[in-house]
């Protein structure tokens, strides 16, 4: 166990916390001076990771390093049903062979975060498949219909007339359920898991349980700085994508943002991030602490020379003379949270047309960050900057922002 007080486990515990439910019952549990079991489950609905499903498996490991037990809980049983969370129509649920091999892929990519030694890997199926049909009826009459209907995506598609299968009621029981299988004395999940998480205080009470605390974080804004990151909004980091890469698209983001990740995924501790802060008060250049986000996050998914090189590859392009002189820096307003590469570069003045955009991308005369891009189908997210180079001497610095 850690030798850091309960007071001072929670004050590191509570750093980028949504909210945790509730401070006194924790410090009850860790007066205890006993390792607790820390909880999370991860449907296996798809299979790669990227910045955003990290903020919570970065919490876990702040447990583990505090000599806490973490198991890390696979929803194969519940991936078959389908988490109806958010979601304004029923979703599809997983066929076996899927959840079989996204849960492979999961295990491989959380161990480049959790310690394996510290880290318990448990299926849902375990237990739940087990269960006869009078089991589960046993368990679903633990709650009730009104209840249920509380939940705000459920209660949104009832009085919108959206159809709600009786399944999908299932659902937030058996993870509550999974926290009576586990006796979890801490659950964590997402801000849009609430209702899930608080199922298993409920459930753990009626069968004689202490109640787990609860422990939300929040959703991880993209590179764009508005919405959550999101392959689907193109604004995400991928955990398995180059040094390059990775360490291209976190020098893009904001300086305002850049505290926001480094708050929900930097492992330093509070004292160094406010040491960090003081720095750039007192005049500090923030791109010389965003350097150092981005080799940590990296170093995190590859490893530490690969971060430094990705580090000197940057600034080897964009500091030590690559650039022109009086580079031109343009601010650019966009309807969407995206838009495509070529109508910005149309826009920027850096083509004559949409179709001439396309056909630089294609020949590969075009440069964002450095990086060429050929895929003429790229997008350019708001809220980043980006160093567009067009042929050998056209640059452009652009800011691009919404326009709201």
């Amino acid at each position: 166990m850690s030798q850091m007080s309960p007071e001072a486990q929670v004050a590191e515990l509570s750093r980028g916390v949504s909210e945790l439910l509730l401070v006194p019952e924790l410090l009850k549990k860790l007066r205890r001076g006993k390792p607790l079991i820390i909880k999370a489950g991860f449907d296996p609905t798809a299979p790669d990771l990227h910045l955003g499903h990290t903020v919570l498996i970065n919490k876990l490991r702040l447990f583990q390093d505090l000599g806490h037990q973490v198991v890390f809980l696979i929803g194969d049983f519940t991936g078959l049903i389908g988490d109806p969370t958010g979601r304004n129509a029923t979703r599809p649920p997983l066929t076996p062979d899927e959840v079989k091999a996204n849960a492979q892929t999961y295990q491989r990519q959380v161990f480049k975060i959790l310690d394996p030694a510290k880290t318990r890997v448990e299926f849902n199926s375990t237990w739940m498949g087990g269960m006869s049909a009078a089991d589960l009826i046993q368990l679903a009459g633990k709650h009730t219909v009104a209840r249920m209907l509380e939940r705000d995506d459920f209660s949104k598609r009832y009085k919108g007339g959206q159809p709600i299968a009786i399944h999908e009621f299932l659902y937030p029981l058996v993870q509550g359920y999974d926290s009576v299988a586990l006796k979890a004395d801490v659950e964590l999940g997402g801000t849009d898991q609430k209702f899930n998480l608080l199922m298993g205080r409920h459930l753990q009470e009626i069968y004689g349980q202490e109640p787990q605390v609860v422990l939300t974080m929040p959703l991880l804004e993209g590179l764009d700085g508005v919405n959550k990151m999101s392959k689907s909004m193109g604004n995400y980091i991928g955990i398995t994508e180059s040094p390059e890469e990775m360490f291209g698209k976190l020098m893009s983001i904001s300086d305002e943002l850049m505290w926001r990740y480094f708050d929900l995924l930097s492992f330093r501790s509070n004292a160094e991030l406010e040491e960090l802060k003081l720095q750039v008060q007192q005049g500090r250049n923030p791109r010389d602490v965003k350097f150092e986000l981005g080799v940590e996050i990296v170093a995190r998914f590859h490893d530490q020379a690969a971060a430094l090189a990705a580090r000197d590859g940057f600034i080897a392009r964009f500091q030590k003379g690559a650039l022109p002189e009086n580079i031109n820096k343009l601010t650019l307003k966009i309807p969407n949270p995206t838009i495509p590469l070529s109508a910005l570069m149309k826009q920027a003045g850096l083509a004559a047309s949409t179709s001439a955009a396309i056909r630089l991308i294609e020949q590969g005369a075009v440069r964002l960050d450095g990086e060429r891009v050929t895929d003429i189908k790229a997008t350019i997210a708001a809220g980043v900057v980006v160093l567009m180079q067009v042929g050998k001497r056209e640059f452009a610095e652009i800011t691009v922002e919404i326009d709201v």
